[in-house]
């Protein structure tokens, strides 16, 4: 269960996919967020000052757009590491070839665990009451933007080494 037969590329190959895969899921999460923002009708800024808060503490939430852009760059910080994890584990674990949909969905619920479970309450950035509607959109939106489409890139990305 945990080997998996899948013989990677090498590392200029890799790093490519990594890149491309990082900036994908990067971005459409990036999107969703912003998207998400607006629906509320909050400020894009205050959401990105709210990721830089993370590190910052409340003075990223009342700083300027240095903060704002901070905050872009420590969301595409955490994407990168959940991009280079998953393509670290996916080779390791077997099940995770199996199907690619439920490997997203399943990676996008874990990434949603382990970033409001662990990583936020670690951090610096200011806690808000748990709302079940709010943990399933979010939820929903990482495994849109992260989950299914790193599952998807993995998968060929190590299906191409076996051929």
């Amino acid at each position: 269960m945990i080997t998996n037969q899948l013989k990677p590329e090498g590392r200029k190959g890799r790093g490519t996919a990594i890149l491309q895969a990082w900036l994908l899921v990067g971005s459409l999460d990036l999107a969703s967020a912003i998207i998400q923002t607006l629906i509320y009708d909050r400020n894009p800024l205050d959401m990105f000052r709210y990721i830089a808060s993370g590190f910052f503490g409340n003075t990223a939430l009342e700083g300027g757009m240095l903060y704002a852009i901070l905050g872009i760059f420590f969301h595409y910080c955490i994407a990168l590491i959940w991009t280079i994890f998953f393509f670290f584990i996916y080779p390791r674990i077997s099940f995770l070839s199996i199907n690619k949909i439920l490997t997203g969905i399943l990676y996008g619920i874990f990434v949603w665990l382990v970033m409001n479970q662990l990583i936020l309450p670690l951090s610096n950035t200011p806690s808000f009451p748990f709302k079940l509607k709010s943990a399933f959109i979010a939820m929903g939106i990482l495994i849109m933007a992260i989950g299914l489409p790193l599952a998807f890139l993995v998968s060929r990305f190590f299906s191409k080494k076996n051929h």
